[in-house]
């Protein structure tokens, strides 16, 4: 029950902090901390993130710092990709997914801990092209993993879709809330995981605690060091899982 508390805290905070972040802690934690399987840590992962997105965009949709257009164009392209990921994912072994798993921590721990992106002053027009493009990239890693992506949405829509920082964390939400809602809704009904409630239940609710307090979070410390202090905690998690695969190999 603590470890569930501490956790869902830890990824309501990058959630609604950084607008993403929250389901590359989730799997892990519930994994390696809670005892579950890859398969059943991504499901209950998408339905963690899923609630805990839904809250924080609330909040940031009352402070305006959405672009609702780009955010529906960004989804709707990943939403059937993160379907057919999500039944894929069913098939796929547990050690490639956690394989899989590693290497994305990995590569988001590198995109936070890089250079920061270079945002505009003003939300420049939607570029349809390049949210399509995005979006379905992003919706493959949701379906296939159980994680929102937003880690790599943010950068994308400052950098591609030249949003202004804040604006791309708000979109980034929304876009996470519907790939997640997808991606979970076909595990469900294509391969029924049982749940467990009571890890899940306090680890969601911590999670949307933390997540409405999250907006707060990122005005009170600047941009710069949030995003290091979680690419310094996603590169921890991507070696011990590394590690732990290397071990399990070499028995």
């Amino acid at each position: 029950m603590v470890m569930a508390l501490v956790a869902g805290g830890v990824v309501g905070l990058a959630m609604g902090a950084l607008g993403g972040g929250g389901g590359v802690l989730a799997v892990p934690a519930l994994i390696y901390l809670l005892g579950m399987t890859p398969s059943v840590a991504a499901t209950a992962s998408l339905l963690i993130v899923s609630v805990t997105s839904v809250v924080a965009l609330s909040r940031h949709a009352r402070g305006g710092d959405i672009c609702w257009r780009t955010g529906l164009l960004f989804a709707g392209a990943g939403v059937p990709v993160s379907a057919g990921a999500a039944v894929l994912s069913g098939h796929v072994p547990a050690w490639l997914l956690t394989a899989a798993f590693a290497l994305l921590a990995g590569v988001a721990s590198v995109v936070l801990l890089g250079t920061e992106p270079t945002e505009s002053t003003v939300d420049a027009p939607v570029r349809a092209a390049r949210a399509v493009g995005a979006g379905a990239g992003l919706g493959a890693v949701t379906g296939l993993l159980g994680v929102g992506g937003g880690f790599l949405a943010v950068p994308t829509l400052v950098t591609a879709l030249s949003l202004r920082m804040r604006v791309a964390i708000g979109t980034s939400l929304l876009v996470i809330a519907v790939n997640s809602l997808v991606a979970l809704g076909t595990r469900l009904a294509t391969a029924p995981t049982p749940m467990n409630w009571p890890v899940i239940a306090p680890f969601a609710a911590a999670a949307i605690l933390a997540a409405w307090d999250g907006r707060r979070l990122s005005a009170a410390l600047s941009p710069t060091t949030l995003r290091r202090a979680f690419g310094i905690a996603l590169a921890l998690v991507a070696t011990a899982m590394l590690a732990d695969l290397t071990l399990h190999a070499l028995r």
